[in-house]
């Protein structure tokens, strides 16, 4: 049960990082830099730790994907960023294939 909740503080981790990413303007804006710096070093210590016991593949596919719906979330409430249509049904698309993943495949290290 761990290796999820490393998998899911290594999400969490690579959102704040890229949020702070977006805010750091190209590095020019010292503590959103530092920010990204270390949230990006979070997030890959956590998904070296989910390495240990899901494989490669389903892990990435998991982290890229709610990576995904949350930075998406993020742009929308933080940076009032919009989608249109086929966007929220690509993301939706997205959404469905982890959760896929983690109900069905027997890939997914349960």
């Amino acid at each position: 049960m761990h290796n999820w909740i490393y998998l899911l503080l290594a999400i969490v981790a690579e959102t704040v990082a890229t949020s702070a990413l977006k805010a750091s303007n190209g590095f020019t804006q010292l503590w959103p830099s530092v920010i990204t710096v270390v949230g990006y070093a979070i997030a890959f210590y956590f998904l070296a730790l989910t390495l240990r016991t899901i494989p490669v593949g389903v892990a990435y596919a998991i982290w890229s994907g709610l990576g995904i719906v949350l930075i998406t979330g993020v742009g929308w409430v933080v940076f009032k960023q919009t989608l249109d249509a086929p966007a929220l049904i690509g993301i939706g698309l997205i959404l469905a294939g982890v959760i896929v993943m983690n109900v069905f495949s027997r890939s997914a290290g349960h």
